[in-house]
């Protein structure tokens, strides 16, 4: 799985027409895709799902109002549920023969990979693979049988390899936003989200499980474990609002400065794992510290308000702010770290309503 500031092809959306995501403050979501589609579309292809001629013809409308609307823009109408459209859709990788081979020659066991590719085998081409997860609606709501469907046509519209990771004979659940990666073979992820209980994806897996999944269909030998997510996130541990990567050995991770915010602790301990962590070639982390925005609140409810929940694209890294001091200090970090993109601040104070802001939304299809 190559990291995300590696070059992409196009970054996929899916434009919002649920109102219940955002309750009370449906009319402002529209504006905020259109700002963050007319920075994405100078510098690659956005790839748009809408759910109907109806959803694309107010698409339209809206991109072209906020002077969005260009033919870097490419419609696809297709149902959907929810826009959440890193944990729908699928997980592009680049798996070619020379790849598999070189798997093989490690002695890796890579019959659960065989499994489901489709008789494609080590005599795949070079280029891109679609990893299609099970998806469930983070094993917490029950309308998500439009949104199961998304992995599998963003597979058919980009004409790539569909794979379908099983364990044993149960498809494997996971969401985009549970993991992150170097592109080196290092992975992210939280136990709060793969091994808890509640909301749980996988029951039966185990840590070593989900390492050899890791392994066969995203190319991982080095997982790192954290613990728990933030307050108030909905997916109940995603690790992309929490650390992320930013180069090969460079992460950023989220930390709380108030002792009394819940937040607090569980952040502390997940910088002394990460301290204790290596790079798949054994080397420590760089580990640059992320503010938290102040506790925000919406109907007596906190919301997972985070600047890790940024989004790296070519020429281009989106950031959420929440109108918090925190903002410009998060902005002047992440500009230090991507001196050669710009790094743009998208006001999310009400995008997170919906429990998610700009990773959340977006899939990156790489090159």
């Amino acid at each position: 799985m190559p990291a995300e500031w590696e070059p992409h092809q196009a970054t996929w959306l899916a434009w919002p027409h649920y109102r219940d995501d955002w309750p009370g403050k449906c009319k402002p979501i529209p504006w905020v895709y259109a700002e963050i589609i007319r920075y994405l579309s100078r510098h690659e292809r956005v790839e748009l799902i809408v759910a109907d001629v109806t959803s694309e013809r107010r698409a339209r409308k809206s991109l072209d109002r906020a002077n969005a609307f260009n033919d870097n823009v490419r419609f696809h109408r297709w149902p959907t549920n929810r826009v959440w459209t890193r944990d729908s859709g699928c997980t592009f990788v680049k798996c070619g023969a020379g790849a598999l081979a070189r798997e093989n020659q490690e002695g890796h066991d890579f019959s659960r990979a065989k499994q489901t590719f489709g008789g494609i085998g080590a005599s795949a081409p070079e280029g891109l693979t679609a990893i299609k997860w099970r998806f469930n609606a983070w094993a917490k709501y029950s309308n998500y049988q439009y949104d199961e469907k998304i992995g599998s046509l963003m597979a058919k519209a980009t004409r790539t390899p569909e794979l379908r990771p099983l364990h044993g004979k149960q498809r494997v659940v996971l969401e985009g936003g549970s993991i992150d990666v170097n592109g080196q073979g290092t992975l992210l992820t939280t136990e709060e989200c793969l091994l808890s209980k509640v909301q749980q994806r996988n029951p039966g897996m185990t840590r070593q499980d989900y390492a050899n999944i890791f392994q066969d269909y995203l190319g991982i030998s080095n997982v790192v474990w954290l613990g728990s997510g933030i307050a108030g996130d909905d997916t109940h541990g995603h690790v992309d609002d929490l650390t992320r990567f930013v180069a090969p050995d460079t992460i950023v991770t989220a930390v709380e400065s108030d002792p009394n915010d819940s937040n607090y602790e569980p952040l502390r301990e997940n910088i002394r794992r990460l301290r204790a962590a290596t790079t798949q070639d054994g080397k420590p982390l760089a580990i640059v510290e992320l503010p938290m925005p102040a506790s925000v609140i919406f109907d007596r409810r906190r919301l997972p308000a985070s600047y890790a929940n940024f989004y790296i694209a070519n020429g281009v890294v989106l950031v959420p702010v929440f109108n918090d001091p925190n903002d410009r200090y998060a902005l002047d970090i992440l500009a230090d770290l991507f001196p050669d993109r710009e790094v743009i601040g998208i006001y999310c104070g009400d995008l997170v309503w919906g429990f998610g802001t700009i990773h959340c939304m977006t899939q990156q299809q790489p090159l």
